[in-house]
């Protein structure tokens, strides 16, 4: 019955996402007359149901466990005089702190091999749309969530509060890899935009904007990069399998393994 629940909600969330993103994708496009069936469309849909059926609840699973170990390191001194605090203030240092963390970590995913080498699975999207947002390995989202969610655990928010602030920061990493382009003005110095996190994916490794939902750190520590145009190419430099299966499994076999196969695959 559970699984049949969980086709379900994967079969609603896919049609609320194509009824909210491809509307916005045809009427105020960042590439015009791009398909909705484009190149690797079927690989990307393989990470979607990926995600939904499988890698998220493992994702839950550990963001639970992970709460509830800092939580019992935590003084009931500490978290009341937390609690102690507006909510509203609550909010913005989660905000700002999970902001930084995240910039730094995601940095990091670029510049540490053994990060990149999960963290690239979701730059070899080739096309910007909102479905390639869902192409990531579940090693670098329990890397990423874990890392965003950091702060929630450490102001002894509730499993409730963090699974919502999970899902606001889920739907605006699908807005920021969809394929629109608005014109905001100064305001994109502040919350960020598809344009920004579009020129993230530029071909270069180590483009810039690395920041999530304000782009103030990319300001701050001298990564923020905004042309007036599109990039001219997606993905990484790197060869790389363009199937689910292989993207899954080739980040967790040890390069000397990769090397003594090409080895044996030149020499005969």
């Amino acid at each position: 019955m559970w699984l049949l629940e969980l086709f379900f909600a994967t079969g609603i969330s896919f049609l609320f996402l194509v009824f909210v993103f491809v509307p916005m994708e045809r009427v105020f496009p960042a590439k015009k007359n791009q398909a909705f069936f484009r190149k690797q469309w079927f690989l990307d849909l393989c990470f979607f149901f990926g995600q939904y059926l499988v890698w998220n609840s493992l994702v839950i699973w550990i963001l639970y466990h992970l709460n509830e170990f800092i939580q019992q390191q935590l003084s009931i001194s500490y978290l009341q005089l937390v609690h102690q605090q507006p909510i509203w203030l609550q909010g913005l240092e989660v905000l700002v702190l999970s902001d930084l963390l995240i910039y730094w970590g995601h940095r990091f995913q670029h510049k540490v091999d053994f990060l990149w080498r999960f963290h690239k699975v979701h730059h070899t999207a080739e096309t910007m749309d909102w479905l390639a947002a869902h192409r990531e390995h579940p090693i670098d989202s329990i890397y990423t969530v874990g890392i965003i969610n950091l702060p929630a655990f450490l102001l002894g928010f509730d499993l409730e509060a963090i699974v919502m602030i999970a899902v606001f920061r889920g739907i605006w990493a699908i807005y920021i890899h969809s394929n629109v382009r608005l014109n905001i003005g100064f305001l994109q110095k502040i919350i960020g935009s598809p344009a920004l996190h579009h020129w993230h994916h530029d071909l270069d490794r180590d483009r810039g904007n690395y920041a999530n939902i304000s782009p103030l750190m990319d300001i701050l520590f001298g990564t923020y990069v905004c042309p007036d145009h599109e990039p001219e190419q997606f993905g990484i430099k790197e060869e790389f399998p363009r199937n689910y299966l292989g993207q899954l499994v080739d980040p967790l076999v040890p390069k000397v393994v990769k090397k003594q196969f090409l080895r044996k695959k030149a020499g005969s």
